[in-house]
């Protein structure tokens, strides 16, 4: 049986077992552009140097004329085919500066944990969040055929466990051959670092699909993603962005959550979306993940739900919202006939323009907040002057400059002898007398005073 016999042979079988397949994307070969420091492959005459320290399986698929190369003291170039090294002349190549050699990429810089790292078989209009993209317990791992990958095994905090990896024209499906494996040099040369990786796992024999079990890796695998954005999200489009289960960032559009019988059959209803819904015109330019996750709330009775993601790609907004709701209204007209027992929706809000002052965390925002703040203290202001003038005005309160005081005379009252501002004029004060209508102060006693304008008003009155 024929490689491609056999590909089709495994896709029948996880067809049947509801195995999914997921492939590694990069790879180590001396033909790809990415794997240099100028993003392309050596020029003729120019110098090749790879990372000193680094073990690295390279293919060579091409033939190269260079002046010079630099090996890692730990490696191997594996020559396709036809391929092969000559020596030229360095300056060879009016485009190749000779004081710049060609230098190979880290190799090291690949992680398993890397949801962009991994390729699977998705139908049009279908995606995976961010969790599932990796390949998660039930799934089987497919290599370069060629042998040109090198794969960082992650942490070491949790152990990577799959259903089969295929690697080097092997298929390893029992712990014992993979251990055997890796801990060769050929292993060694392909997979590297603390982690541990184990096979053996069943394939999901649930219709209704299983969880992946990334819960536990989610946090590292999200800083494998973002690590080129600086390990930030980028702001998502809308108000009350939502963030799916497994998903990394926010993003807009609507959840829909079904909880379900045993009845309930996953690629059954994945169909039903395709053919019922994606096709039509208005939906198409969504993009639909439909998976089995732990349950969002506590107070429902089963530990799963499947989680239904409908995320708009486009500029038209609102139309997610409008398929989840036709989801729920399909749930509770055929949920007998699917399996599904509720579905509950959530959507995101209105979007967010660029020249919008409305976002969730735009400059706009926290400058509207400052404005507001400032109206605020004005406002006030104006107010606590308002009432002051008011008051002088109608003789309720009254102030004199210091210099135009003149001394109590008799019909003015002088206030009232307060203990508290006493100035003593012995070590022990006289003792403190009620204030008498009739009590005339002397300017000359050594007391201090202030007029109370509640009692100059009675004396006016």
């Amino acid at each position: 049986m024929g490689a491609l016999g056999r590909v089709l042979l495994g896709l029948q079988l996880c067809a049947l077992t509801r195995a999914a397949y997921k492939f590694w994307v990069p790879n180590t070969g001396f033909d790809t552009p990415a794997n240099w420091n100028q993003n392309r492959t050596p020029c003729v005459g120019g110098a090749v140097q790879f990372p000193a320290d680094k073990m690295v399986s390279v293919l060579v698929q091409e033939s190269h004329a260079i002046s010079d190369m630099l090996l890692p003291l730990d490696g191997e170039l594996a020559l396709a085919s036809g391929a092969g090294f000559s020596a030229a002349d360095p300056g060879s190549d009016p485009d190749c500066s000779p004081d710049a050699p060609a230098l190979f990429r880290n190799p090291d810089r690949f992680s398993w944990l890397d949801p962009r790292l991994w390729r699977s078989e998705e139908a049009r209009g279908f995606f995976s969040v961010d969790a599932e993209r990796v390949p998660c317990r039930h799934d089987d791992v497919v290599f370069p055929p060629d042998g040109a990958f090198r794969v960082g095994l992650g942490p070491g905090a949790r152990p990577l466990r799959v259903r089969s990896v295929s690697a080097l024209g092997q298929t390893f499906v029992r712990d014992e051959d993979l251990a055997a494996f890796l801990a060769s040099r050929s292993g060694r040369l392909h997979f590297h670092g603390p982690g541990a990786l184990s096979v053996g796992s069943e394939a999901c024999a649930d219709r209704s699909g299983c969880v992946c079990g990334h819960a536990e890796a989610l946090p590292w695998l999200c800083a494998a993603l973002l690590q080129p954005l600086g390990g930030r999200c980028p702001q998502a489009a809308c108000r009350d962005a939502l963030r799916p289960e497994g998903q990394c960032c926010d993003l807009c559009g609507a959840i829909v959550s079904l909880t379900h019988s045993a009845a309930f059959d996953l690629q059954r209803y994945r169909a039903r979306l395709r053919d019922a819904f994606l096709a039509l015109p208005q939906y198409q330019e969504l993009q639909v993940a439909v998976s089995r996750v732990p349950r969002r709330s506590r107070l429902r009775q089963a530990d799963t739900e499947i989680q239904v993601v409908l995320a708009e790609s486009g500029l038209e907004t609102g139309v997610a919202g409008r398929l989840a709701r036709a989801l729920v209204a399909d749930a509770a007209e055929h949920g007998e006939a699917l399996g599904v027992l509720s579905a509950t929706l959530r959507e995101s809000g209105a979007p967010v323009r660029g020249d919008s002052t409305e976002g969730q965390s735009a400059p706009g925002s926290h400058a509207g907040l400052a404005g507001g703040v400032v109206a605020a203290v004005l406002l006030g202001l104006l107010a606590l002057l308002g009432t002051v003038l008011l008051l002088r005005r109608t003789g309720r309160l009254r102030w004199r400059r210091q210099e135009d005081a003149e001394p109590a005379s008799a019909g003015t009252p002088s206030g009232f002898s307060n203990p508290v501002f006493f100035v003593a004029t012995s070590e022990e004060p006289p003792p403190v007398q009620p204030p008498s209508p009739t009590l005339k102060l002397d300017s000359s006693a050594s007391h201090s005073y202030f007029l109370n304008p509640l009692f100059a008003t009675e004396a006016e009155a």
